[in-house]
């Protein structure tokens, strides 16, 4: 008997990023958390993983994108306002690839690129160079993980031609790519005052940019505030949980668990009231969270830092909301002035 797709899918999405975080903790590589968090974005699309020259090109973007960061950290210390406007030209810039043309991943890699590394050079080279490693490598492990679980759950041989989304008109991307620009902007700007302590928020808004890029006003609050603190409680629980007996198996065992489950809320196999990014915003926030409180447990105050970074959690995220709701109220003020029809606020 065959498994549903969908089962696979959900069997796939999980044990991908259960076997990348074993693998990252197991060989204790640097901010290990990333390469289950890549994972879980790289499994969201239902695909087969990335052939030998898409990974090729995979890695010239992150490259290009880690070395803009990296020039731009010198910008930001000596030309301030310069290196701002730059990174704000670019976030637009790399939304804009995003939504007008369709290729959400590399637009992500951009978006890291421009705000997550400037703000780690900022505070020295070594963070910087310890943060573009472990970007990589986390990429690459995803990666590898991906290729060495998709033969256990494949996809159809032969499945009919999936019907593509039909992109956004030149004019909406470029207004969403604004409204994204200024969602990840100032929390990044605040950031930068202390970036090592920071730098978990500014992962947060740039999954908050690329979750507002497909959320339309109305149900922003509900989405992002609502996957935001669903994530909260995951992670909470994964703490509990990971306590009664901890250990790197039990730490993959209980990765496997949320991500079964939230795999199966992603593909539709729990029904649920949330769209597909909301599930994914959620598993990613739980690992943003769970990942710097296993760093903490070596020594640090783990629940006192683990409350701050939520409620700076919550904070950026309803900002992000309010963002939306204030641009896309004055976005209708006026076109009602000149009498245009405003479009949907972004596609879904």
């Amino acid at each position: 008997m065959v498994m549903p797709l969908a089962a696979r899918r959900v069997f796939r999405f999980g044990t991908v990023a259960a076997l990348a975080l074993a693998l990252a903790y197991g060989l204790a590589m640097p901010m290990p958390f990333l390469a289950p968090l890549f994972a879980l974005v790289l499994c969201a699309r239902p695909a087969p993983p990335p052939g030998p020259k898409a990974v090729i090109g995979l890695v010239l973007v992150m490259a290009l994108t880690l070395g803009i960061g990296l020039l731009l950290a010198p910008v930001l210390r000596y030309y301030p306002v310069t290196g701002v406007l730059v990174i704000a030209a670019g976030l637009f810039a790399a939304t804009y690839l995003g939504v007008g043309l369709g290729n959400g991943l590399v637009a992500t890699l951009l978006t890291v690129g421009l705000t997550m590394i400037p703000a780690a050079g900022l505070a020295g080279h070594a963070l910087a160079s310890t943060l573009v490693q472990s970007l990589l490598v986390g990429m690459g492990l995803a990666i590898a993980c991906q290729w060495l679980v998709h033969p256990l759950f494949p996809e159809d041989p032969v499945r009919a031609a999936r019907p593509q989304p039909v992109p956004a008109d030149a004019g909406q991307a470029r207004w969403i790519a604004l409204r994204t620009t200024a969602i990840v902007l100032p929390p990044v700007l605040m950031a930068f005052s202390n970036p090592a302590a920071y730098m978990a928020i500014i992962m947060k808004a740039v999954m908050l940019g690329q979750q507002g890029s497909v959320v339309g006003a109305r149900a922003a609050g509900h989405e992002l505030l609502g996957s935001t603190l669903l994530g909260g409680v995951f992670a909470i629980a994964f703490w509990f949980g990971l306590k009664l007996w901890p250990g790197l198996w039990m730490f993959a065992l209980w990765m496997l668990l949320f991500g079964l489950y939230i795999g199966a809320k992603l593909y539709g196999v729990i029904a649920t009231r949330l769209p597909p990014s909301a599930w994914l915003n959620a598993g990613v926030t739980m690992l943003i969270l769970i990942g710097p409180a296993v760093q903490d447990s070596n020594g640090g105050d783990v629940y006192d830092a683990f409350i701050k970074r939520f409620v700076l959690f919550i904070a950026v995220t309803v900002y992000a909301w309010l963002a939306i709701v204030a641009l896309e109220w004055l976005r209708a003020r006026q076109a009602g002035r000149h009498g245009v029809a405003v479009s949907g606020a972004a596609p879904r």
